[in-house]
């Protein structure tokens, strides 16, 4: 199945690629921390938050639209304590001050081997602050929306190539 988004990702991409003979799309490798939160149902006692650390890493394909707006797609391969999955967010991307960006927009998740339904929706939200023309910092928070889909909070940085 990881083959699948791989393809997604690449087909998705494409008009990105078309498009970046005219305006000078950018690709780059991203990485991190994350922080993953999830709801555990201990039947009749309730229900706690816990949370797990890891890493992501993947690449990226950004987009301009104009001088202050752009689209930037992400493959995100994600590691948290015993799963593991794929997060592509696909984002609207403002500058909304000098280097200060602001993101949002739909991600799709495939678990690899957590739940019997491996494909979850979620909404990113993002921030990134530009270092030098390839460097940047970015945080996001990942929002599930299924009821079984976690939280995540990732922390990292992007190297434009």
């Amino acid at each position: 199945m990881f083959k699948y988004f791989l393809m997604l990702f690449f087909i998705g991409s494409s008009p990105f690629v078309i498009q970046a003979q005219d305006s000078m799309a950018s690709f780059g490798i991203k990485g991190g921390l994350n922080i993953t939160f999830f709801n555990v149902d201990q039947q009749n006692l309730g229900s706690y938050q816990t949370s797990e650390t890891g890493f992501y890493a993947g690449v990226f394909v950004e987009s301009p639209i104009d001088g202050f707006l752009a689209i930037q797609l992400d493959a995100l391969y994600i590691s948290v304590g015993d799963f593991n999955f794929m997060n592509v967010p696909l984002y609207a991307k403002y500058e909304v001050a000098h280097n200060l960006h602001l993101m949002a927009g739909p991600s799709f998740n495939y678990f690899f081997d957590f739940f019997t339904n491996k494909v979850k929706i979620g909404v990113d939200l993002s921030s990134s602050y530009t270092i030098t023309k390839s460097l940047d910092v970015h945080i996001k928070y990942a929002l599930g929306i299924d009821e079984l889909a976690p939280n995540g909070l990732f922390f990292g940085m992007g190297l434009k190539l």
